[in-house]
């Protein structure tokens, strides 16, 4: 499971009083600990995996009939970049998650407005601080901040303010029935600066690959932040290209040991207790 129940009792994060485990024939289910519902209940669900949310409802139901009230934080929206054509992907997912019938629903930095404006009940935590107080806020040896593309300027472009830098706008083209990636462009940047890459998701990284040739740079000049972290194929190869790579745990994949990004725990910030 990529998924955890967690309560609050007297303010301190305690272990839920329901219990999942998992039927012989692959169903998910609860049992009552019987310790007694608090009345503030959160669930935490990583990743992709259906039988998550399935287990988020029956763990919702159970809250909600102890008089609780159920919080999801859902740091990553599994299909949020599934949010054009068909399949809609991010409307199939968006209905997984109002299935919960959490009475909050608390995200990440999502990838596009699209699928929050299906979710109900959802609130959104942005990266800025994260981003800032990651690479050592306003002391940061970091003298720029570049967005790969036009889609991640806005989320580099308030990187870039909270930390009193200058924002870069790179371009690339894109052929959508593929995915292939080419013609990447970064404006004209100093060349003895150091400078930071921000966006949203990194896969298999091959933007940011080849986003870092285009700058004509070292890794060592060059640093990267994700806030979710799937390093999927051949993410590793990021390592040749920035000597520096931070992401959060809002996705399984941010452990993958062939990148070892330093992970940077992802809930408590969205809880605001750190």
């Amino acid at each position: 499971m990529s998924i955890t129940f967690r309560a609050q009792a007297n303010g301190f994060p305690v272990d839920s009083c329901f219990v999942p485990f998992t039927f012989p024939g692959g169903e998910r289910h609860f049992k009552d600990s019987g310790t007694g519902a608090e009345q503030d209940e959160h669930c935490i669900i990583r990743g992709a995996d259906a039988n998550d949310y399935v287990a988020a409802k029956m763990w919702a139901e159970m809250v909600h009939a102890a008089g609780g009230v159920a919080t999801a934080y859902i740091p990553y929206l599994p299909g949020a970049r599934a949010d054009r054509g068909l399949p809609f992907g991010a409307k199939a997912y968006a209905g997984l998650i109002n299935d919960i019938g959490a009475d909050h629903v608390i995200c990440f930095d999502p990838h596009s407005p699209v699928m929050p404006a299906l979710i109900n009940n959802l609130q959104i935590i942005d990266s800025t601080r994260l981003v800032r107080r990651a690479v050592g806020g306003y002391d940061t040896t970091y003298t720029g901040i570049i967005a790969p593309d036009m889609g991640a300027a806005v989320r580099a472009g308030h990187a870039a303010h909270a930390l009193h830098l200058p924002l870069y706008t790179a371009t690339k083209d894109r052929v959508e029935a593929t995915g292939a990636l080419s013609n990447f462009q970064c404006p004209d940047l100093p060349a003895d600066g150091k400078y930071l890459v921000v966006d949203d998701i990194a896969d298999g990284g091959g933007t940011f690959r080849g986003l870092a040739a285009a700058t004509g740079l070292p890794r060592e000049q060059l640093g990267l932040f994700v806030s979710h972290g799937i390093f999927s194929g051949a993410a590793a190869g990021l390592n040749d290209s920035y000597g520096e790579i931070i992401t959060t745990d809002s996705h399984p994949g941010a452990y993958n040991p062939d990148v070892a990004a330093r992970v940077i725990p992802v809930v408590p910030y969205m809880i605001g207790t750190n």
